[in-house]
């Protein structure tokens, strides 16, 4: 679950040109009391002004990556990056403030000026303490932003979310799905109190998307908005792990995502924070050399290669290589789907994070109360009555309980070994049966066969072109394995988000 590689994301992008967008909403926030929501600086600091050419230069500087970007999508506008801090509330609903990005288009066409549509921006996993998606210096993410949609006409309010930047709060409410909405909320309702000391306005269109994490806090964050009242024009959720439960059962019967140590450890930490029963004590969780300490490491205020570095966190090994008990040894790891299988594998070692005992009472009270999306379809829902606290949370954070009726685009691609497809496909299974019949929801597999007639087979045969040239690039660098493993390393974070996010713009400009 981790943000753009950037410079592989734009060229990336070049690849896709066949899918290049318009498009936001005027929302309250729906209060718990008066400060949600509530705007700390009036007018908020202009971070800067970029105009398009500008914004091509700090993507590379390569002018032939530069050109391949404007030919794709033909930035117009020139773009003013404001500094947002609010009001919010924590995962227990306690009192903080956060900060985001606004990105204002200016400039003399007709797209850049006038009330214009707004992007809500779900930002993915960070590591830093200090990430700011505004600076666009140092935020690849924000730097897309700007560049592919705000350059383009879009009002961008992007989130830092708690516990980042200069945020109050001393931790970070990772994957709780009330917490997030309501901070993308919030944002959302400071923004649209700053608009006017900018000088601009909305044109009453809202547009949710985000990646990775951001995925799955743009659909908590559509159905939120959706059970205020408020309008959204469309979303477009872009590999997100949606059914929580699933996905994490997934893991724990060994289909291990890449980054699980760290991913798993600001998981944790986010629901003991949110609900207090997760663990009485962090070694009831994590094996005694890495427990001291371990509710507070991320986000870090020091690279994360340097807490690995020092042994407070494992690079890969989320459990032991051990089997819990032998029936579960099939399990350790997974060997299905095959083309993952190296992946999951990595997820395993003899310098564990999670004790063996706690996987075994987890995959105990999977057996007991199994989900019904996964590891075999029943009902397509998340566990009735799990007994595990850290099952009960996840149940309570999972997104099958809800229907959209604005159009969704889901995107992803079905080789992640981050983010397991089963998310997308368990979304799918889940809405078909029961979506309105006007309701317009699309599924988007970058990296599946394509058929005349389909809408995206040309970005799905660039997909196809950009996944063998890393595995070419590999073959040439030495790799033994066909640059499998190099595929694998880039495809949640540099081949599919340019890809998704070219078939996002496009989706929202048709809407």
């Amino acid at each position: 679950m981790r943000t753009i590689h950037l410079l592989t994301l734009v060229v990336a992008v070049s690849l896709s040109s066949a899918y290049a967008g318009k498009g936001s909403g005027n929302a309250a926030a729906t209060t718990t009391g008066p400060q949600r929501g509530q705007l700390l600086n009036s007018p908020p600091p202009k971070l800067g002004s970029y105009s398009p050419s500008d914004l091509l230069s700090r993507l590379s500087g390569s002018d032939f990556v530069q050109d391949l970007v404007e030919l794709t999508f033909s930035p117009t506008c020139s773009v003013d990056v404001y500094q947002l801090q609010y009001e919010t509330v924590g995962g227990k609903g306690e009192a903080t403030t956060a900060s985001g990005a606004l990105m204002i288009p200016t400039g003399s066409n007709a797209e850049c000026q006038g009330p214009r549509p707004i992007l809500l921006y779900a930002h993915g996993w960070a590591g830093s303490r200090g990430f700011n998606i505004a600076d666009l210096s140092n935020s690849d993410e924000g730097l897309l932003l700007a560049t592919i949609f705000a350059a383009n006409g879009y009002i961008i309010v992007a989130p830092n979310y708690a516990g980042y930047d200069s945020s109050t709060l001393d931790y970070h409410p990772y994957l709780n799905a009330d917490q997030q909405s309501k901070d993308m909320i919030d944002a959302l309702s400071a923004a649209q109190t700053a608009l006017p000391a900018t000088n601009s306005s909305d044109n009453h269109k809202l547009f949710v998307t985000g990646y990775s994490q951001g995925g799955f806090v743009a659909m908590a964050t559509h159905r939120a908005l959706q059970a205020a009242g408020t309008a959204v024009t469309a979303s477009a959720p872009m590999s997100g792990p949606y059914a929580m439960s699933a996905f994490v059962d997934a893991a724990f019967m060994g289909e291990v995502p890449v980054s699980a140590p760290a991913d798993f450890t600001m998981l944790v930490s986010s629901y003991q924070h949110a609900y207090g029963n997760i663990y009485s004590s962090t070694t009831d969780v994590f094996e005694a050399r890495y427990a001291t300490g371990i509710d507070s490491l991320l986000p870090t205020t020091i690279n994360l290669s340097t807490l690995y570095a020092q042994g407070r966190l494992p690079s890969s090994a989320l459990f032991s290589s051990t089997p819990p008990a032998p029936e579960f040894a099939a399990m350790t790891p997974a060997t299905t789907p095959r083309k993952l299988a190296p992946a999951f594998a990595i997820g395993f070692g003899a310098d564990n994070l999670v004790t063996n005992s706690f996987r075994l009472g987890y995959l105990r009270d999977a057996q007991a109360a199994p989900d019904g999306g996964f590891p075999t379809t029943t009902t397509g829902l998340p566990p009735a009555t799990p007994g595990n606290t850290l099952r009960q949370a996840l149940k309570q954070n999972d997104l099958r309980n809800w229907t959209p009726t604005a159009p969704v685009l889901l995107c992803a691609g079905n080789g992640d070994p981050a983010v397991l497809y089963l998310n997308t496909q368990l979304m799918q299974g889940y809405w078909a049966p029961i979506a309105p019949p006007n309701s317009s929801i699309t599924i988007l597999d970058v990296d599946s066969h394509f058929s005349s007639g389909d809408p995206y087979s040309d970005l799905k045969a660039r997909f196809a072109v950009a996944k063998a040239l890393v595995a070419f690039a590999a073959v040439i660098r030495g790799a033994s394995d066909g640059g499998k493993s190099a595929v694998l390393q880039a495809y949640h974070t540099a081949l599919v988000p340019p890809f998704c996010v070219s078939a996002v713009k496009s989706f929202f400009d048709s809407h």
